[in-house]
């Protein structure tokens, strides 16, 4: 039928198979030709070299967009607990965004502060500070022999000021980025909140029909494990600052909340940061007073050895349950590669690793 109706409409009809045609015998498919092999691989190294390029030119952003989502993961069992409440997912999303908000004010209250103090005490104090230089004969006779003086009025020029200037600039540059780049993690985490059902939805829906209740069941139980190491880890950051804080008052270390806030955050860095946070607090108690600062170092050393093998153990390991060694190991490869975003992750990675090995490789390779 359709050949005639072509024919009586004046449309030629398709040669047969492999026979000559009206513009000749069809050549070989391109497909095998070198040059389109050739041209096609090039494009695909272009294409490769510019998503390079365009993740290269995008990691900041696609960092803040990964701490977003690991700290929505984290945060949504607390949505979850106050929607089980009856509190609708809009109104649970503002109560947890609203106490994380709370926090991090209370913490850049407690540590700008003693910041500015000390800063202004040291200003007030640098006139003295020079008259003493200026009276002390050893710095007067180095002063004298290396011309001192006239090196220091040489370099107060024009470009030693746009110098300064720029420095001072760079730093406020840097505090305002701080600043944007911190709203754009609470703006981010608030919205992977809001939506964090639709998100998780519409990745389980990418998945084949035939593995999709397997890959939802493996993916919720990883979720659940980020979500309870998130958990595990404030309330570990937050017994250490409440320690920190009580032990500070009792020695008397000055600016006791900032210390504890400094502690809290530190200890929220796997493996490094409890010490980190010691160091930190031990110089602080020696530059105050020998005695205290011995206090501290003590105080320290018992406190994470309590930490260390009796609340972690039954804080963390019963949910998140990853090996020590395998810790560590992540926690060194995620400072290497991103920093403290990369210690943050690397536990709840790991653990994710773990499940998907002995969930669905180890299986599949006994079966073979």
């Amino acid at each position: 039928m359709f050949p005639d109706r072509e024919t009586a409409q004046g449309v030629a009809p398709l040669p047969p198979a492999g026979g000559p045609g009206r513009f000749g015998t069809p050549g070989r498919p391109l497909r095998r030709s070198s040059f389109l092999v050739g041209f096609t691989g090039a494009l695909g190294v272009l294409l490769a070299y510019a998503v390079y390029l365009g993740l290269r030119n995008a990691a900041g952003i696609l960092v803040l967009v990964l701490i977003a989502l690991f700290l929505a993961v984290g945060l949504n069992p607390a949505v979850a607990r106050l929607r089980s409440f009856g509190l609708p997912r809009g109104l649970a999303v503002a109560a947890v965004a609203l106490i994380v908000l709370l926090l991090l004010c209370g913490g850049v209250f407690a540590l700008v502060p003693p910041i500015v103090t000390q800063s202004g005490q040291f200003v007030d104090q640098l006139p003295s500070y020079v008259d003493a230089l200026r009276r002390n004969e050893t710095v007067n006779e180095l002063i004298e022999r290396y011309d001192l003086m006239e090196r220091v009025q040489s370099a107060a020029n024009a470009d030693t000021v746009g110098r300064a200037l720029g420095g001072v600039l760079g730093g406020a540059q840097l505090i305002f980025g701080t600043i944007f780049r911190a709203l754009t993690v609470l703006v981010l985490t608030i919205y992977f909140l809001v939506y964090f059902d639709k998100l998780r939805a519409l990745g389980y829906a990418l998945v084949p029909a035939s593995r999709r209740e397997r890959v939802q069941l493996i993916g919720d139980e990883i979720l659940a494990k980020v979500g309870a190491y998130m958990v595990g880890a404030l309330s570990i950051a937050v017994l250490a600052g409440a320690s920190t804080f009580v032990f500070a008052l009792i020695v008397g270390l000055p600016y006791p909340f900032a210390l504890a806030v400094v502690v809290a955050v530190a200890d929220l860095i796997p493996q490094i940061g409890a010490t980190l946070g010691a160091v930190i607090v031990s110089l602080v108690g020696f530059a105050t007073d020998l005695p205290v600062g011995i206090a501290c170092v003590v105080f320290f050393v018992i406190y994470q050895q309590v930490e260390n093998y009796l609340i972690y153990p039954k804080i963390m390991r019963r949910s998140v349950e990853v090996n020590e060694v395998a810790a560590l190991l992540a926690a060194l490869l995620g400072v290497a590669l991103l920093g403290v975003v990369g210690a943050l992750i690397a536990i709840p990675t790991v653990a994710a690793i773990q499940l998907i090995l002995r969930e669905v490789v180890f299986p599949r390779q006994d079966s073979r």
